[in-house]
């Protein structure tokens, strides 16, 4: 959103906020939503480059070409797993890395392992 028009509407009394702040939705159910359509643009941008149709990844895939739609939509009907198996099957890459870290807070244990989840591309020449 253009800030000069935020900046307005706020000063008007409005909210401004996105779609997950609308539903209410907390850091971890944004996290996957997050995750969810990133992926399901990853299945189509690897589709798109491998020059392939959504019947076809829906054959490689053995589902059929709405399916294959509802995927690259990222619909609520799509598990993660099928939208992971779908990247996979484009080409698509999933890696998995470990970091650990130091607590700032007294109550937390002095380190925390915290895993992130990479999606790499591997575009077709």
């Amino acid at each position: 959103m253009n800030p000069a028009k935020r900046k307005a509407l706020e000063a008007a009394g409005w909210r401004v906020g996105d779609a997950a702040d609308f539903l209410e939705m907390n850091e971890a159910e944004r996290q996957v939503l997050d995750a969810r359509v990133k992926v399901a643009l990853a299945v189509r941008r690897q589709r798109q480059a491998r020059r392939w149709s959504q019947k076809e990844l829906g054959l490689v895939l053995g589902t059929t070409q709405p399916r294959v739609a509802r995927i690259e939509r990222a619909a609520s009907d799509v598990s993660l797993d099928q939208l992971m198996r779908a990247f996979a099957a484009v080409g698509g890459r999933i890696v998995f890395k470990d970091a650990t870290t130091r607590a700032k807070s007294r109550r937390m244990p002095a380190k925390l392992r915290q895993s992130t989840l990479t999606v790499e591309t591997c575009l077709p020449k």
